[in-house]
């Protein structure tokens, strides 16, 4: 076999130049980091709105603080985030992604390249890609990224008459994926469902609804849990004992009979029939009126509470929004940042109920329900059972709890509102007064141990909050 020679000609079309850039690379190569780069072995899950750590380790372990790192979703044209130079760099980066993400920048020397998203979306799931690359030498790893979501504490409400009992409906909103709805009686055994919907809302999350058929003779108390299997979290809502009288009262032979008349009578029994209608239609009313028996309480408010801002009536009974703060002492008790109000009154224990109703003008900023004696007055405080407070709020269009997700109803905004309290059971519910219809229940166990008060919230101009006693 014949050599060339490369030792007579030192001409630039030598091939001796190639030759030595090839060996250089292929030196350059061999000096680069030889890696492995490893994710987790299982799906990471993330909750919707906070954030989440992608985990992503080099092995074995050795300093990346020199290398790039790229982290990828499929496409390859643009990325989640770059780190390079020793640097985050930004130019190209995914739209959806600016602003909210960080490598994590402590475990760099100890090879690990974490990915931080901030405020977790449902579109972030799917698959990721954590490329790390050092001179010539590459490396990456694939990781699963699940999101969830853990919606609203199940609203119960009593809804009509069904096949000789009582319709009870279980909402509750705010899911991904699609929840696991269970209805259980009071030993916890699975009690069965007559309906059930999951519908997907506009912002990619679930809403659930689901009925029971409670009957005369069938366990009462009824409990309806909702749950995340991803995250193994659950919500659930009791509903109290329902007394015979709100039953309806059909006999069987009533009922052969009534078919017969239909047989026999024709019109006159069908006017029988709507009779019979109208008569269960005044005792569902009977029963949604007296569902939460409690005792009236005449409530006032306590100007010592009162925010600077508000006007109080001489009585106590009515509250509005001043032009200008007043010149009141900054004692402990008032509220200095929240336009809030407690009432004079305060209960530990028993069943007491009252009325606020929306007077004057059209306002559309404002809220009414219970407080704990201890709920902070200074600064900025949480309007929600975590701040100690119970209630419901109109908020511009909307009508809504005032839970952690602030879930609007499916329902106008009433314009007098019926606060029923239960210091024994630890729970508060809301009633259209007008209309004598359910609006939300604050399930039992909800309020803490000690003394709760009648509060107001009111963030509008337009308007004024009369309390008055029930009758």
């Amino acid at each position: 076999m014949k050599v060339p020679s490369i030792c007579h000609s030192t001409r630039a079309s030598s091939p001796l130049p190639g030759f030595l850039v090839f060996f250089l690379t292929y030196v350059h190569s061999m000096e680069s980091a030889q890696f492995t780069v490893v994710g987790p072995d299982r799906p990471v899950t993330a909750v919707v709105g906070e954030e989440i750590v992608l985990p992503c380790q080099l092995t074995p372990r050795m300093s990346a603080e020199n290398m790039e790192v790229t982290w990828f979703r499929s496409e390859r044209s643009s990325f989640v985030h770059r780190y390079s130079d020793r640097k985050d760099q930004y130019e190209q980066q995914m739209p959806e992604y600016q602003w909210r993400t960080e490598l994590l920048k402590d475990g760099l020397t100890q090879g690990k390249v974490a990915l931080k998203i901030l405020h977790v979306r449902l579109s972030d799931e799917g698959q990721y890609s954590c490329f790390v690359q050092d001179g010539a030498f590459y490396e990456e790893a694939q990781l699963e990224l699940k999101v969830a979501a853990s919606g609203s504490a199940p609203h119960m409400s009593i809804e009509d008459y069904q096949d000789g009992g009582i319709r009870v409906v279980c909402r509750s909103a705010g899911w991904y994926p699609e929840p696991e709805v269970i209805w259980r009686d009071l030993n916890g055994q699975a009690f069965p469902s007559a309906s059930l919907t999951n519908s997907q809302e506009a912002n990619g999350l679930y809403e659930t609804e689901t009925s029971a058929i409670i009957m005369k003779n069938s366990n009462r108390n009824l409990s309806c849990l909702v749950r995340n299997t991803r995250l193994s979290q659950e919500k659930e809502s009791a509903l109290s004992y329902i007394s015979d009288p709100f039953f309806p009262k059909v006999n069987p032979w009533m009922v052969s009979l009534g078919m017969t008349l239909v047989v026999l009578l024709g019109s006159f029994a069908l006017s029988v029939y709507l009779f019979r209608i109208k008569e269960n239609q005044a005792a569902e009313l009977s029963w949604r009126k007296f569902a939460f028996p409690t005792g009236e309480a005449n409530v006032t408010l306590d100007p010592d509470t009162a925010h600077p801002q508000f006007v109080l009536s001489e009585d106590g009974k009515c509250v509005r929004w001043g032009e200008t703060k007043q010149p009141l002492p900054d004692t402990p008790e008032r509220f200095d940042t929240e336009r809030c109000v407690l009432g004079r009154e305060g209960f530990t224990s028993g069943r007491h109920y009252w009325e606020v109703e929306v007077g004057v003008g059209d306002g559309q900023y404002w809220a009414v329900g219970v407080a704990r004696e201890s709920v902070s007055r200074k600064g900025g405080i949480s309007l929600s059972p975590k701040g100690g407070i119970w209630a419901v709020q109109r908020w511009w269009d909307q009508f809504r709890p005032l839970t952690d997700l602030r879930t609007p109803l499916s329902l106008s905004p009433p314009s007098r509102i019926r606060v029923c309290l239960d210091c024994d059971q630890g729970l508060v519910t809301f009633i259209n007064a007008g209309a004598e219809t359910l609006i939300f229940t604050f399930p039992p166990g909800s309020l803490p141990g000690e003394r709760i008060r009648p509060w107001i919230w009111l963030w509008d101009r337009n308007i004024e909050l009369h309390l008055s006693p029930c009758h």
